[in-house]
């Protein structure tokens, strides 16, 4: 890695204007395509060590709730060793941006103070500076873009507002894969109920609405959870 004389930062070209507003038209398309969060991941991930001068590796951290960490879509395998040291150590840019700040910028890492353990490994790998977006997430995961560079880097408005704009998408990518799950176990609960309901409708000779208050006293008079109930029927099929 080449050097940089102290208190200079290195100069880097700016993306220019048609190249920007062409991938960020790329990426808003590639919402309403049908693609995994996975694939989306890696195209933001892509996306901002193209467009964003100084990034030279990305990826993003998501924290599980009880605390798992998952690194998913690094350009390179540096972001998931990266988040190792986080994980080991409970410090540093990423957790903080998933948990806490909405940016969180780096620009030299020799004299960062704010996590000394962390600061100190990164130089380790060659990593002199990083800009991590707090992806707006909600209920048991958070999240956050996080990019590295291999010199000092001046993470300035027009690098940050990019970063901003690739979080977003990142992020509208996982809150969609959650309601997908969401709505799948609703229309699986749904196909349940109505397989008990037709259940106890035959064995009883009760209408449909009798079959459900049937369902939901069974589920009040024994402290359970509906769908518990509902599966306890349907097991007695053919007996």
């Amino acid at each position: 890695m080449r050097g940089t004389r102290a208190g200079k930062l290195p100069l880097v070209s700016q993306p220019r204007p048609q190249d920007l507003a062409h991938k960020m038209a790329e990426l808003a398309r590639s919402v309403a395509v049908p693609r995994t969060t996975e694939d989306i991941f890696a195209e933001v991930t892509k996306a901002a060590v193209e467009l964003i001068p100084g990034a030279d590796a990305a990826g993003i951290l998501l924290i599980r709730k009880g605390g798992k960490f998952e690194s998913h879509a690094g350009t390179t395998d540096l972001p998931h060793r990266l988040d190792e040291l986080q994980h080991r150590f409970q410090e540093g840019p990423c957790m903080d941006a998933a948990l806490a700040e909405v940016v969180v910028r780096t620009d030299d890492f020799r004299r960062e103070t704010r996590w000394p353990s962390y600061s100190a490994a990164v130089q380790e790998f060659g990593v002199f500076s990083g800009l991590s977006f707090r992806l707006y997430t909600k209920d048991r995961t958070a999240g956050a873009l996080n990019l590295f560079g291999f010199q000092p880097t001046e993470w300035d408005a027009d690098r940050q507002t990019i970063g901003t704009v690739l979080a977003a998408h990142a992020a509208a990518a996982i809150l969609s894969s959650q309601q997908g799950e969401q709505l799948q176990s609703a229309l699986m609960s749904r196909d349940r109920i109505g397989q008990a309901k037709g259940i106890i409708m035959e064995r009883f000779g009760i209408d449909d609405i009798q079959a459900f208050d049937m369902l939901r006293q069974l589920s009040q008079e024994g402290n359970a959870k509906l769908v518990d109930v509902v599966q306890r029927v349907i097991d007695t099929r053919g007996r």
